[in-house]
Order: C-alpha cells, then structure tokens, then sequence
C-alpha cells in the first residue's frame, strides 16, 4: 500500500536519538537564553529545524524526502543568522547556502534518475526494487549524485569551511548541526545503502574523498586551541569516517559511529564552557603525558583483547574496522598504563574491565544492527587495504605531531595543519566570487572602520 510516510526499526531508533537530542538542546536554549529578547524567535526556528528532520526520517516518498531536506537547510540557515551581526557568521551562512542548494540540485537528479529507472516515487518500493536490479548507468549515476550529496551534508573538504565557522552561531545551534544535521549525509547512504552498494564507482569516491579528508580534519583538529573549533574540525573527520564505513559496507559500524557521535558531539558542545575548568583539574592533578613505551604497551594490551575477541566470536570481518577497533582501545587503555603509582593496578583493571565492556557492546551491537539493516555487502579487499593504511598513516602522524614536534618535516606538516591545509581560503574565494555577499562586505567593512578608529 502506497504512504507519504514509514516507520522502521531503524528509523524508530533514529527517531528516538533525535527525540533525546531535541529534548537536551531545546531544554539548554531554554535556560542559555532566559535574559534574550529574542529566545521566543530562536526557540522557533529551532523546533522547525528538529521538525523537518523527522520528516526526512519518516518521509517514504522521493518528493517528500527533498522537500524536508530542503526545509532542513533553510531552518538551519535562520539559526546560523541569530546573530546577523557577526562576519563569520555571516561567512558561514553565505557559504552553506551556496552549498546546500547546489547538494538539493544534485539530490533531485538523483531521484529523477532512480525514478526514470524504476518509475517510482515510493522508497520502499523503489529500495525492493533496486535489491533485485543488477546495476544500471542511472543506476550508477544515481549513487554517485548520493555520495556527492552525502560529502557536502558531512562538510568533507574542501566544502567544510562553513562548518569551521559556524562556531560563531549560538552553543545550541553548534550541538544540533554538529550532533545531528550532519549526519543526515550518513543517513541518508543508509536509507539507500541498495543504491549504493551497486555501485563501485561511487563507493571509492567516499572512501578516496571521505577518507583523505578524514585523516586531515583530524590531524588538524589536533593543532586547534579553541574548543569549539577543535570539536568542528574532529567533526569532518569522523563524519569522513562514517562514509567510508558505509562505503565499505560496514552498516552497523556506521550506525553505531553515528548514535556514538551525536551524544558525544551533542555534551562536549553544550558542555564547551566547563572546558577551562577540566583543563585546571587535569594540571592540578598532575597530568602526565604518554611515552612511546606506553603506547606500545597498550596497543599490545588491545590487540590480545581484539584476538581473543575474534577467537570466540569472530566479530571483525574487516581489517580497517579492527585497525579502527584496535587504535580506538589503546587510546582508552593508554592514560590507565602511564602513570604507575599505588592505584595503578585497580586503575588498570578497571580500564580493562571497561574496554571489554565495550568491546563486548559493539560485538552485541554489530549483530543486532547488521540484523536491523538486513543488507549484506561483499567487502572490496583493495577499499579495505586502503582504509586501513590511512588509519595507520593517521595514527603514527599523530604520534610524530605529539613526540617529534622538533623534526624539520614535522614543522611543515604542523605549519600546513595548523593553517587548515590552506583548503578553505581557496574555497572562500571561489565562493565569494561565484556569489558575492554584500552584506558580508558591509559587515567587514564596518569591523574595518571599528578596528581603525580604536587604533586612532
């Protein structure tokens, strides 16, 4: 039977997480703008940005679907806009609507290929109909306008500029975007996962493209002082990480990265302005960084925990995913093996006990979401080699930054990091004169003048 509307497991799941996400971010509006003016017309704008995301969720119709998607941006641009004073916020805005509608132009020819080809608006229908197709060229073309689609959403360079300064926004706008809008790319692969695992060609474009950008978002994140700024930037590198999951074809890892994410992007930005006060609490209790030995002993310790693990219950299918699962324990373990003092061993073992706890979670949950998502991909050897290569190219840069500052490459790579891999100031410029913004100028000519007459 024909409806606008469906309602699965799995988007009852990510109904659920948009619901508890909604609930914190407008209760924290709620209470951050009791002494605005204007909390009534952000309180607003905010319910109408949450709204339209449940309709992408739910919608079962092509038309539907684009039409809330499209409703997603322009609600997310008036809140980008609260304060329309500010210039990179105004930066920000000018280039995300750019963006978005150039993504909206490409996501509607991807229905009208996937509907001339099967002559359906329905998704459900079309999804039944695309598991029984061999592949086609609208077929082909179709996921590659879906992956081109899902990279804008998920901010991957060199279109992620404006999700680097949108900080300028309010906190809550921030928590939002980053805890839920971007991850509609994400969404929306999953929704079409059929779609795309027919296609080769678009895979490998979000494992090259996702991949890089993942592996440079987060080597730069990590030369970022500012809070806000750091969490936007680990944001394009780990919604890069969930396209090359789903890439891969690992669908529950990305389900599980994606509900992972949004809580944790969600409290770390509504929870920025306690930061200086972790910072005090961290020195005064004497922090001590990590030497090499200690790494080395921990991504030992993990990599035990991961064979034992596949022993019993043969959980990792994917060499990137257990490169992935490796790092991500031994990062856990490592802080718990440095320092050695009288509570070192409880310290330890407890650690231990939480790194199978979680371990233990993700095999229960890979499971249960490869169950939800009832959609089985060969896994390309070659996608995966190369996945797991820049993950170990991300790890050891990583390490080179934090213990060998001092090294003459090192200092060009930090120097090309810490300038945002100069990425994004091209992009400004081709922004700006595709589509000039004269109220942007006004604003920075005005900021101009201020700075000027203070020196004066």
């Amino acid at each position: 039977m024909f409806s606008l509307f469906l309602v699965t497991p799995l988007k009852l799941m990510l109904l659920g997480l948009i619901a508890i996400l909604g609930v914190t971010i407008v209760r924290y509006s709620w209470v951050a703008f009791s002494g605005e003016a204007e909390r009534g017309r952000f309180l607003r704008a905010l319910l109408l940005t949450i709204s339209a995301v449940v309709l992408v969720i739910i919608s079962n119709h092509l038309v539907l679907f684009w039409i809330a998607w499209v409703s997603v941006s322009l609600c997310l641009h008036r809140l980008i806009l609260f304060y329309p004073e500010r210039p990179r916020a105004q930066l920000a805005a000018h280039k995300k609507f750019l963006l978005a509608r150039f993504s909206e132009l490409l996501l509607a020819s991807a229905f009208v290929a996937l509907y001339s080809e099967f002559h359906t608006a329905n998704i459900d229908r079309l999804m039944q109909q695309v598991a029984l197709s061999s592949g086609s060229l609208q077929l082909n073309l179709a996921a590659v306008l879906l992956a081109l689609v899902a990279l804008i959403k998920c901010a991957q360079l060199p279109m992620h500029g404006w999700l680097i300064q949108v900080v300028e926004a309010p906190t809550p706008v921030s928590a939002l975007l980053h805890a839920g809008i971007v991850n509609l790319g994400g969404i929306l692969l999953l929704f079409f996962a059929p779609v795309l695992a027919l296609s080769p060609l678009a895979c490998w474009l979000l494992v090259l493209l996702a991949g890089i950008s993942t592996i440079i978002a987060g080597l730069v994140s990590t030369t970022r002082i500012s809070v806000k700024v750091k969490l936007a930037w680990s944001t394009s590198s780990q919604m890069g990480l969930m396209l090359v999951e789903i890439a891969l074809g690992l669908y529950e890892m990305a389900l599980l990265h994606l509900f992972a994410h949004s809580f944790y992007k969600s409290f770390s930005f509504l929870n920025s302005g306690n930061t200086v006060n972790h910072y005090l609490a961290a020195k005064l209790a004497g922090e001590v960084k990590p030497k090499v030995r200690h790494w080395t002993l921990a991504l030992t310790i993990s990599l035990l925990m991961i064979a034992i693990a596949q022993w019993q219950f043969a959980v990792m299918t994917s060499l990137a995913a257990t490169v992935l699962v490796w790092f991500a324990l031994s990062a856990l373990i490592v802080p718990s093996v440095t320092r050695w003092d009288a509570a070192s061993l409880p310290r330890i073992a407890i650690t231990l006990l939480f790194a199978s706890g979680l371990l233990t979670l993700y095999t229960f949950a890979k499971h249960h979401l490869a169950l939800l998502m009832g959609l089985d991909t060969p896994l390309n050897f070659y996608a995966d080699s190369f996945v797991a290569l820049l993950f170990f190219s991300l790890f050891a840069l990583s390490l080179a930054l934090q213990y060998w500052p001092h090294v003459r490459w090192v200092k060009s790579l930090f120097i090309w990091l810490n300038a945002g891999a100069y990425v994004d100031e091209w992009a400004t410029r081709l922004t700006l004169k595709l589509w000039p913004s004269s109220s942007l100028q006004a604003l920075q000519s005005a900021q101009v003048h201020v700075n000027a007459e203070a020196k004066s």
